[in-house]
């Protein structure tokens, strides 16, 4: 693998240099191979890749992720999350697909306080990309409903109570329906 990000960085071109690492992304994709997926996290993270191409290409990757095996996508998805994190003002957007994509897998497992706590993870009070508040209510109305499948009140009012305050600069009826009825 090392081979392959050296002759790919060795690429001029910024088009093909790309190319040439999704073509290596979509190897490890397929390999499903939780040691070449780090590999690749990790090489894409490093100084010897520039920002606006690891951005790319983490993109591709994190919207890639729901083809990996279940616990496979589990495992990676979360050492991903650890190794931004010190860079995660970088890769908000990435960050934000990634814990998307593992709160669907942990919902679809039944593991409602997981899902809810990936979401919340999500920055949603960033100052570093545009967030509409209609995204931020939904997702408080998201997060409040996974908390209460698995009857935890406290978190869940914490997010009802973030929510009750976008309702009002919200047009979108079905959410403030939502919003009301997690109220009374």
């Amino acid at each position: 693998m090392e081979s392959a990000f050296a002759s790919a960085s060795a690429i001029g071109d910024q088009r093909q240099k790309i190319e040439q690492y999704k073509l290596i992304l979509s190897s490890v994709i397929a390999s499903n191979d939780i040691t070449q997926a780090k590999k690749f996290i990790d090489y894409m993270l490093s100084d010897d890749v520039p920002l606006v191409v690891s951005r790319q290409l983490l993109q591709t990757f994190a919207q890639e992720l729901g083809r990996l095996e279940p616990e496979t996508q589990k495992e990676i998805a979360h050492y991903t999350l650890n190794q931004i994190q010190p860079r995660v003002v970088s890769f908000e957007e990435q960050v934000l697909i990634i814990r998307e994509k593992l709160a669907e897998l942990y919902e679809s497992e039944q593991q409602w306080s997981k899902a809810a706590q990936m979401l919340s993870g999500i920055d949603l009070d960033s100052a570093m990309r545009v967030i509409d508040d209609t995204f931020r209510l939904s997702k408080c109305v998201q997060i409040a409903r996974l908390y209460l499948e698995d009857d935890d009140a406290v978190n869940a009012e914490a997010f009802i109570n973030k929510a009750s305050f976008l309702v009002s600069n919200s047009q979108h009826e079905v959410l403030n329906l939502q919003v009301q009825g997690m109220l009374c």
